[in-house]
C-alpha cells in the first residue's frame, strides 16, 4: 500500500551512508527501500516499488563511480537533485568490548582504505571486507561478535546498539560523497528554479572538437563543475562525456544548449536541478525509531 511518505530506494541497508544522504535530502519522514545493488534501486523505481533513487556518484578520495553513469544512461530517469554527505567513519563494537580484545575489523573496502593510517598502528588486526558499512555493524549485533569491530557511521552505531570505541578514524577529514536524486518523469517535481544540470554527449574524434563545446560554456559564463569521460562500449576512440554545469540565469543555460548541439551528437540532458547548498544550522542527533518504515526488495536475477 502506497503511503504519503516518499519511498526512497537506496543501495545498502538501514543506517548506511545512502540512507543518511536520503535523510539529508528528504528529511527523516521517508520510507526507505533497501536494495542489494545500484541496479536494484533502478529496478525498484521501474517497478513502481519506489518513488526516488538516491545514488552515490563520486567520492572526494575514491573518485567517480563509473558504473553508475552507465546505469543513468541505461534507465534514462531524470536527475532532480543532489546532496553531499561528509564521510565520518567511526570504530564500533558491542557494549563492553575492549579494543585490546579485538581481532577483526570489518567494513566496505573503500571505508577500510580511507582509514589505513589508523590501522597501520595495529598490524595484528585482520581486515575483513564486506559490501556495506551498516551491514557490518548489523552483523556484529546479530551474531554478538565480541572479537570484531566495524567501521561505519553514527547512524549505524545508534540503530544497532553498538558503542563507538574511536571517532573519526578516517585519514582525510575533508572526505565527502556526492549523491544524485533520480525519479520517474511522471514524478519529476522540481523544488525550485534549476541552476545546475548534468549532461552527456559525444564529439567527433578530431582536433578541437571538445574545445568548441567548452568555449561555448566560457562565452556564456556557464561554470563547468565536472567533466568525466567513459569509452563507448564496442566503439574505438569514441567517448561519452559526462559534464555538470552551473549558471546564474536561465538564459545562460538555454543559449549554451542551443550552441553546443551544433558540435555534439548523442546529446542528452540527464537532469536539471538546484545546486546543493550545505545548511550550516545544527542538526538534531535523533536516534532512528523502530517503526516499520523499511522494505527489502527481493533479489532480482
Amino acid at each position: 500500500m502506497k503511503t504519503d511518505k516518499p519511498r526512497v530506494a537506496i543501495q545498502g541497508i538501514r543506517a548506511s551512508f545512502h540512507e543518511e544522504a536520503a535523510f539529508r535530502y528528504f528529511g527523516e519522514n521517508i520510507e526507505t527501500i533497501e536494495c542489494n545493488s545500484f541496479k536494484q534501486t533502478f529496478e525498484a523505481l521501474k517497478n513502481k516499488e519506489a518513488d526516488y533513487v538516491v545514488m552515490a556518484i563520486e567520492n572526494s578520495i575514491a573518485g567517480s563511480i563509473l558504473p553508475n553513469y552507465s546505469l543513468m544512461m541505461g534507465y534514462s530517469y531524470p536527475v532532480v537533485g543532489e546532496v553531499y554527505v561528509p564521510i565520518q567513519l567511526h570504530l564500533m563494537a558491542l557494549p563492553g568490548v575492549r579494543f585490546d580484545d579485538v581481532k577483526y575489523v570489518t567494513s566496505h573496502p573503500i571505508a577500510i582504505r580511507q582509514c589505513i593510517d589508523f590501522f597501520d598502528e595495529y598490524p595484528h588486526l585482520k581486515i575483513v571486507e564486506s559490501n556495506d558499512t551498516a551491514a557490518c555493524a548489523k552483523r556484529i549485533r546479530d551474531e554478538q561478535l565480541t572479537d570484531t569491530v566495524a567501521i561505519a557511521n553514527t547512524l549505524a552505531a545508534q540503530l544497532y546498539g553498538l558503542d563507538v570505541l574511536e571517532r573519526r578514524i578516517e585519514s582525510n577529514k575533508l572526505n565527502f560523497t556526492r549523491f544524485l536524486i533520480l525519479t520517474t518523469h511522471e514524478n519529476n517535481k522540481k523544488k525550485g528554479p534549476a541552476n545546475k544540470a548534468s549532461l552527456c554527449f559525444q564529439v567527433n574524434n578530431e582536433v578541437g572538437a571538445l574545445a568548441k563545446v567548452l568555449n561555448v560554456f566560457c562565452h556564456e559564463n556557464v561554470n563547468m563543475s565536472k567533466i568525466q569521460s567513459m569509452p563507448v562500449l564496442g566503439k574505438r576512440n569514441e567517448y561519452n562525456f559526462y559534464v555538470d554545469i552551473e549558471w546564474e540565469e536561465a538564459k545562460q543555460f538555454d543559449n549554451s544548449i542551443r550552441q553546443i548541439l551544433k558540435y555534439t551528437h548523442n546529446f542528452n540532458i540527464l537532469g536539471e536541478y538546484q545546486q546543493y547548498i550545505e545548511d550550516d544550522s545544527p542538526k538534531p542527533q535523533t536516534k532512528p525509531d523502530n517503526t516499520k518504515r523499511y522494505i527489502t526488495v527481493k533479489k532480482i536475477e
